[in-house]
């Protein structure tokens, strides 16, 4: 079933593309909204964050929202998650969980997910396949208060970012990525297929929600030749795409 924060960003999306919000206008305020659509500010804030992940409008400090584009570019969610970034290029995606756990956050980890030292999170280890190869491993730390709902998700489950939002209406808003290049290891090497020593592409990331808290951090290696990540720079948005690679 839809939720109300979906049905809200669609109405949005149309009056943007069709031209009755222009590029340059304000949208209404949040408290407009809210009384236009029955709802909460909090499902007004869900809604503008979808908006805002795909490029189509932005927002400063203490101003209303400003239409940015009449065209989304690839959105944060499809960058963010690997299988709607696969289904987008007509692949198959596939995904298993190999290990679970919880445990107490290191020093690192409670500094990028803004928690106390020794916080309980959920380290999570999951293998990506495309059309049935395996390219990616993922190594994801969640905070503790979303754990529960990651843990109940199915070990195969495909994409835990539509997941997540159908569940418990988790918008994925934004992110900060870092990318490098690593010498597989023997746990890499093994799981992706390749010889020990082959170099992987890592993109380290850590993604928060609209209100700026963070939900998870994770380090995920690349098979080698299996995804080439593009970066387009202009004034109003700087989207890194994510391609196959040839």
């Amino acid at each position: 079933m839809t939720r109300r924060h979906q049905q809200i960003a669609e109405a949005l999306r149309r009056e943007i593309t069709d031209g009755r919000l222009p590029v340059g206008s304000a949208l209404p305020s949040e408290t407009e909204l809210a009384a236009t659509h029955g709802v909460s500010r909090g499902t007004v804030r869900q809604a503008l964050a979808a908006l805002l992940a795909e490029g189509l409008i932005g927002s400063r400090q203490g101003a209303r929202h400003l239409v940015l584009s009449t065209a989304p570019s690839q959105s944060f969610t499809e960058l963010r998650s690997f299988a709607q970034w696969a289904r987008a290029g007509g692949h198959t995606p596939g995904g298993q969980v190999l290990e679970s756990d919880r445990g107490t956050a290191d020093r690192e980890e409670a500094a990028l997910l803004q928690l106390a030292p020794g916080a309980e999170v959920l380290r999570v280890l999951r293998l990506r396949t495309l059309d049935g190869e395996p390219v990616l491993l993922e190594r994801t730390v969640y905070a503790g208060w979303i754990a529960e709902a990651v843990e109940e998700l199915p070990a195969a489950c495909e994409s835990v970012t539509q997941a997540l939002l159908d569940s418990c209406g988790l918008v994925f808003a934004h992110g900060e990525h870092h990318l490098d290049a690593l010498a597989a290891g023997t746990a890499d090497a093994r799981e992706l297929r390749v010889r020990r020593g082959s170099p992987l592409l890592r993109v380290r990331r850590t993604t928060t929600t609209a209100e700026g808290r963070p939900v998870e951090t994770s380090d995920d290696r690349y098979r080698p030749g299996a995804v080439v990540f593009t970066v387009r720079n202009s004034t109003q948005a700087n989207p890194l795409a994510r391609t196959q690679a040839d």
